[in-house]
């Protein structure tokens, strides 16, 4: 025992000096410290891209010329006075309110339907699942085949069943090319609307249905007065979500028509890029970008305003 308490005395005796030195961060500190690598990623891929787009906003620089010219704000003035600039704003406008809309109601719709007890039930939701694994790629690909004049299946379809006479040129129609890629957008978008209502439609009680029936309310009073009002919170995270991704929507319009015909589909997004990669005006494309940025900030704003006050009324 005497021997123990001496070996013991002596790790205490030759461990003091240290832990007397070393003193244990607190747990703020420590989070800090735990958090503060991702955050250095963070800030290095998205605040500096960002930061640098600004400052970019704000010069003349082009391939063509060696030396930048500080501009200021000319650059959001030209393009927010540009006839052809306004009429990408607007395109996008359409195509993100009709996106939404219809993704929104058939998302509901869907989702009422796979909450209904019914044979195959599990089946049809993993299969409504499927269009949102296929990369956008694949996806733009398919439906131009789709959409094809000579060889494509939406004309076959509507040629054997007499619904048209001659093909229709689906993406080759600067009235119908927006609406054709609207379609493209939603098939494979619409499962992300479908799984997070029906995620919601969990969450109501059932004795409340049961109870609007006994007083009489039919289909359409209980979705209205009992289903809706737990579907809001969700459709407002969904309209952000969604938001932010059709306001910037490049990639299906630059795989599926270019910004054709005649710029029936030139979107903000692709016009930003013909400004930057085409007419090689780095300032003016940072400019088209800043303005998708801030206004994509604006609108999600204004959803987080509502979510925290009429959402959850």
């Amino acid at each position: 025992m005497t021997s123990l308490n001496l070996a013991n005395e002596s790790d205490q005796r030759l461990s003091a000096p240290w832990r007397s030195g070393f003193r244990e961060p607190s747990e703020t500190t420590l989070a800090w410290l735990l958090v503060l690598p991702s955050l250095a990623v963070i800030l290095g891929v998205k605040l500096y891209p960002l930061l640098y787009s600004i400052w970019l906003s704000g010069f003349k620089v082009s391939v063509l010329s060696p030396v930048s010219r500080y501009v200021g704000t000319d650059n959001y003035v030209a393009l927010l006075t540009n006839p052809n600039f306004q009429a990408s704003l607007g395109r996008t406008l359409y195509f993100t309110v009709v996106s939404l809309i219809i993704q929104m109601v058939l998302g509901i719709a869907i989702a009422l339907v796979l909450n209904t007890p019914f044979r195959g039930r599990n089946l049809v939701r993993a299969l409504v699942l499927l269009p949102w694994a296929v990369p956008t790629v694949v996806n733009a690909v398919l439906w131009q085949w789709i959409y094809h004049p000579q060889f494509g299946a939406l004309n076959g379809i509507l040629s054997v069943t007499g619904l048209i006479d001659n093909n229709v040129q689906w993406l080759g129609s600067p009235y119908l090319a927006m609406n054709m890629v609207i379609l493209a957008d939603t098939w494979k978008t619409l499962p992300l609307y479908v799984i997070m209502f029906l995620a919601a439609l969990q969450t109501v009680p059932e004795e409340l249905h049961q109870a609007a029936a006994v007083d009489g309310a039919g289909l359409w009073k209980r979705f209205v007065h009992v289903t809706l009002p737990f579907l809001k919170p969700t459709m407002v995270v969904v309209l952000v979500l969604r938001t932010m991704e059709t306001f910037r929507v490049f990639d299906i319009i630059f795989l599926m028509t270019a910004g054709g015909p005649a710029g029936s589909t030139t979107v903000i997004g692709y016009y930003a890029y013909l400004e930057a990669f085409r007419n090689l005006n780095f300032g003016a494309g940072a400019a088209a970008a800043n303005i998708i940025v801030f206004s994509v900030a604006l609108i999600s704003l204004v959803y987080l305003r509502l979510l925290r006050t009429r959402a959850f009324e």
